[in-house]
């Protein structure tokens, strides 16, 4: 018999290996850095023989420290290939207004002027030759290893019965064909889809004021830059938990 899916009871990472997917950061540096330490402190206490810490994408916009997370998030992929950071919707909106700076586009309706201020910048959607101006200096004030940063972040990753992504996927599609455009955007066609995937689909990208748990996905985008929760879901061989940080611990 064909096996249908994956419900998320019968979900398991691969043996030896636990799992952290963080969902989006939106420039609470303060925040990751908090699930950063209480990973490691994790880590330290019960190690195990192998782990991946997966961020789900979303690190700009909306909180007070883009430049800084990113900073963050670069220096920790290096050092560690176990450190793994997926594109968001966001990301990609930061790229697309250092290229082409417009006061209609995603970065500018949505938090783009918080991560401005992030690199010491203010920005003027509402004068066409000052935003003209003001996005040209953001550009220069954006370190280019922030930008290759961005430009080279992965879309999706996979490990045992789950499958990693920023908003996720098409229902119906093979994992292994899904659009780029959809694991960053999507949302209704896959958020109301009543049946099991391939993989357990985990991600963020909707915000919920707690972790969604549901049998064919995980959302763990608790809105950190507003709510001040940061949430990852753990995964341990058929144990799954979730860990939030608070600003207010």
């Amino acid at each position: 018999m064909t096996k249908q899916g994956v419900h998320f009871l019968e979900a398991a990472g691969p043996d030896g290996m636990r799992i952290y997917a963080i969902g989006d950061i939106h420039g609470r540096l303060d925040l990751l850095q908090r699930m950063h330490a209480c990973i490691e402190a994790e880590l330290e206490a019960d190690r195990p023989d192998d782990w991946r810490v997966i961020h789900l994408g979303d690190y700009v916009d909306r909180g007070p420290d883009s430049s800084g997370v990113l900073d963050r998030l670069l220096d920790v992929t290096r050092r560690d290939e176990r450190m793994i950071a997926l594109a968001g919707n966001h990301d990609h909106g930061f790229l697309d207004f250092l290229a082409y700076p417009t006061s209609s586009g995603l970065f500018a309706k949505n938090g783009g002027d918080m991560t401005a201020l992030s690199y010491g910048m203010a920005l003027d959607f509402d004068h066409p030759a000052a935003l003209a101006s003001s996005g040209a200096a953001l550009r220069r004030a954006v370190p280019e290893s922030h930008v290759g940063f961005v430009t080279g972040l992965g879309y999706s990753r996979s490990f045992g019965d789950f499958f990693f992504c920023h908003a996720g996927i098409r229902p119906g599609i093979p994992l292994e064909r899904q659009n780029p455009r959809d694991l960053i955007w999507i949302r209704e066609e896959f958020l109301y889809y009543p049946h099991l995937h391939p993989k357990l689909i985990v991600h963020g990208h909707t915000p919920h004021p707690e972790p969604e748990v549901l049998a064919n996905r995980v959302d763990v985008d608790t809105q950190a830059y507003r709510s001040g929760v940061l949430t990852a879901l753990v995964i341990d061989g058929l144990d799954k938990r979730i860990l939030s940080v608070s600003d207010r611990d």
